[in-house]
């Protein structure tokens, strides 16, 4: 399996910090935002990484980052020159991925639990996809699980009257197919390629499987996620 992490956008929610740098090179904790992600699908046993930016600080995170050798991984690098949403970044991955099974995470999400156990879940799995849930207080503000039972029945991307109090977060597996799904998409309202339609997809073939975080989990994209990012991360450091 090979991991992809988006760390695109301008993170206009965090300027003036992100006037002069990339939102993920910010510091959490004692090191810079984009390392907890890779620290994540290192000890998941994933190491060829994928890194997915803008044009005007790619050059900060390769300095950073380098090719990966001295930490045992091995980076590739991709330019999303333009703002065309989670999926059309997504995209960008297909000649990296040579189909194998993905594992897709947004730069900006902070959370608690390895992912160990839910990326053998989906070796095993045949093929597909499968999402990472978590239950939160205020799920208006994400895309939010609709459930038939035990099953994932829908997507809902911010609804006024959620379904369920069970985001989704930006923690996604699929399988080498997505690109196809991807190349079906029609851009939202806002013009961008959204995530929601593709994991929509697969609820529909009847091949979407998810997973439940139990400990802390947040994005950091706005000042308040981001000073809870802070705190979260350096208590768990003490």
């Amino acid at each position: 399996m090979k991991g992809i992490i988006l760390a695109g956008g301008t993170g206009s929610r965090l300027a003036p910090l992100t006037d002069i740098t990339n939102k993920h090179l910010l510091p959490v904790g004692r090191e810079a935002m984009i390392m907890h992600p890779i620290r994540k699908l290192k000890d998941a046993g994933i190491t060829e990484i994928l890194i997915v930016t803008g044009t005007e600080h790619m050059g900060d995170i390769v300095q950073l980052l380098g090719s990966g050798h001295s930490r045992g991984l091995d980076f590739t690098y991709r330019v999303q020159d333009q703002a065309g949403g989670i999926a059309e970044a997504l995209a960008l991955a297909e000649n990296f991925a040579a189909g194998q099974k993905l594992c897709v995470l947004l730069g900006d999400n902070i959370f608690e639990d390895s992912i160990v156990d839910d990326v053998d879940e989906f070796r095993a799995q045949d093929k597909g996809a499968r999402v990472m849930l978590k239950q939160v207080p205020d799920p208006e503000r994400y895309g939010v699980a609709r459930f038939d039972g035990d099953r994932v029945v829908e997507v809902l991307e911010k609804p006024k009257t959620p379904p369920s109090d069970w985001a989704v977060t930006g923690i996604y597996f699929f399988d080498g197919r997505v690109f196809d799904i991807i190349r079906t998409l029609k851009p939202s309202d806002r013009g961008e390629y959204e995530i929601t339609d593709v994991n929509n997809d697969y609820i529909q073939r009847g091949e979407m499987q998810f997973g439940r975080f139990q400990g802390w989990w947040t994005d950091a994209g706005t000042f308040p996620s981001y000073h809870l990012a802070n705190q979260l991360v350096m208590q768990s450091e003490k």
